[in-house]
């Protein structure tokens, strides 16, 4: 299993940014894919963006052009910069882990371990 642990939540103005960091601090596969996903209780959960072994990236289209991901510390931390927030991607955004590259890589089925989740407030 592997741990994933998040940071860099928390509120932001319409416009603004925010990066979130996931910490992979266990031994990753050498095929892995990461994701960040989001949820609000009560709701589905939708995939952000999800970034391979190979750097290979993936967006939902609600997010493309604001949202970028990326990978840090010798693949040890992944990123999600997000700029240009708008109010309706406040949310619960979960880092989450798959030892292979799925064929769906934002549905959240693709992944087998998961992080607590950071929230993220963005107000008008």
């Amino acid at each position: 299993q592997v741990h994933l642990v998040e940071s860099g939540g928390g509120s932001a103005q319409s416009g603004g940014s925010l990066r979130l960091s996931c910490d992979a601090s266990s031994y990753m596969y050498s095929g892995y894919c990461m994701g960040w996903i989001r949820q609000v209780p009560g709701h589905e959960r939708e995939g952000v963006a999800s970034i391979d072994a190979d750097g290979k990236t993936t967006y939902a289209d609600s997010v493309k052009g604001r949202f970028t991901i990326s990978k840090d510390n010798a693949e040890r931390d992944i990123l999600l910069q997000m700029d240009n927030l708008k109010p309706e991607d406040t949310d619960m955004y979960f880092c989450a882990y798959s030892d292979g590259v799925p064929s769906s890589p934002l549905r959240d089925y693709a992944y087998l371990d998961w992080g607590q989740g950071t929230q993220v407030t963005v107000s008008s």
